[in-house]
């Protein structure tokens, strides 16, 4: 059995970033391996960050303040340029 990493308030964020980058088709489907665009899921994703955002506010340590900022920031500008009709930009940039 593979053992998994501790949970934690990071992994979680990115979690919640992967499933938004694969809406946007930045990331391929893990299960279809098809990269397809969902800007509803997509904004779902980044509404169920900001919400945490907003829920954690006062008791996140700066690193985990620095990571949700920083995700959230990305996934902004990713969803404004998918939203109008621009090709997603991969990691790979």
């Amino acid at each position: 059995m593979t053992e998994l990493p501790k949970p934690d308030f990071a992994m979680f964020c990115y979690t919640l970033g992967t499933q938004a980058m694969v809406a946007l088709g930045i990331a391929p489907n893990p299960v279809t391996e098809k990269t397809e665009t969902d800007l509803v899921a997509a904004k779902y994703s980044i509404d169920l960050l900001e919400m945490l955002r907003e829920k954690t506010d006062g008791n996140r340590t700066d690193e985990e303040t620095k990571v949700l900022m920083g995700l959230l920031f990305d996934l902004r500008m990713r969803y404004v340029e998918a939203s109008k009709g621009g090709a997603p930009a991969s990691d790979e940039e």
